[in-house]
């Protein structure tokens, strides 16, 4: 038995059976792993994880490409391929993982209570929200980006920069939606709009010339309807999303990094690639050898 299998199969056996199969773990692990689980915290979520048998995964349902339902009414997207990656390095085996489905201002108290895990659910990692729980590592680096019209003679960046005041940009409603746009477009016109469809829906009527959204929104329509919509090649603002998991255990964060660091980086991210071609329309290039780039 290899170092990690021993460790894996004395995980599973939880705190109740450390005592009878600690003699036999240790013996197949060498010394350093030994000392590893003499200085194991026996409380770690990770351990509670695996005696259960499946992850519990706080996110949500009605936001694409992060957490849709598709037509088959199977929950997907990237925060969903997120979680599998996780169930993945569990159990060998990504469908044991229960998701929760919750609104986003329960993100936070879900964690925390242990009503889930984790949370997969599109969140900004902010030092206020860390100052309540523990961010992973970013798996995806969000912005502000502007959609276009394919048909369009000013659908890039540059076309909109170049038309200057006769340029108009359609924006959610926001105290600071108009310093926003101006940071690109200083001349632009700002039309702020009351929801999100109708941001949309100005740019579809030809009220405005872009509509400034999230990047990955951005992303996701142009790699869905490609004659409908076009990414004008702009984006600013850059905010992380990561996964929140409770402060105070650091096996199960270290493990949950550990995942996503292999998944994004390492020998094994064919799941992490083809989700972010499949929601994102992008192909991600081949990671180098050599120096890290983690």
């Amino acid at each position: 038995m290899d170092q990690d299998s021993a460790r894996r199969q004395f995980l599973k056996l939880g705190s109740a059976g450390a005592v009878l199969a600690g003699a036999t773990a240790l013996a197949a692990m060498p010394g350093t792993a030994e000392k590893a689980y003499a200085q194991a915290a026996t409380g770690s979520l990770l351990r509670t994880v695996l005696d259960r048998g499946k992850l519990l995964v706080g996110t949500g349902s009605t936001n694409a490409p992060w957490h849709f339902e598709n037509d088959k009414g199977e929950l997907v997207g990237m925060d969903i391929a997120m979680a599998k990656i996780l169930a993945k390095g569990l159990f060998d085996d990504d469908s044991k993982v229960e998701f929760v489905q919750e609104d986003p201002a329960q993100r936070i108290p879900n964690i925390t209570t242990g009503k889930v895990d984790i949370v997969l659910q599109f969140m900004t990692i902010s030092s206020a929200r860390a100052q309540l729980i523990n961010f992973s590592r970013p798996y995806y680096v969000e912005g502000v980006a502007l959609l276009t019209r394919p048909d369009a003679a000013n659908k890039s960046f540059d076309a909109l920069l170049k038309g200057g005041s006769a340029t108009r940009v359609a924006i959610l409603q926001n105290v600071d939606a108009e310093a926003g746009v101006h940071q690109v477009l200083p001349e632009a016109q700002v039309l702020q709009v009351d929801t999100q469809a109708n941001v949309v829906q100005a740019l579809e009527s030809k009220r405005a010339d872009a509509a400034a959204v999230d990047l990955s929104t951005v992303r996701w329509m142009v790699a869905k309807n490609p004659t409908r919509y076009a990414d004008a090649g702009k984006s600013w603002q850059n905010q992380l999303y990561g996964a929140g998991v409770r402060q105070g255990d650091l096996d199960w964060l270290t493990f949950v990094n550990t995942c996503f660091n292999v998944a994004m980086f390492g020998n094994n991210s064919d799941v992490y690639d083809a989700a972010f071609k499949e929601y994102f329309g992008v192909t991600l290039p081949p990671r180098a050898t050599g120096f890290p780039s983690v």
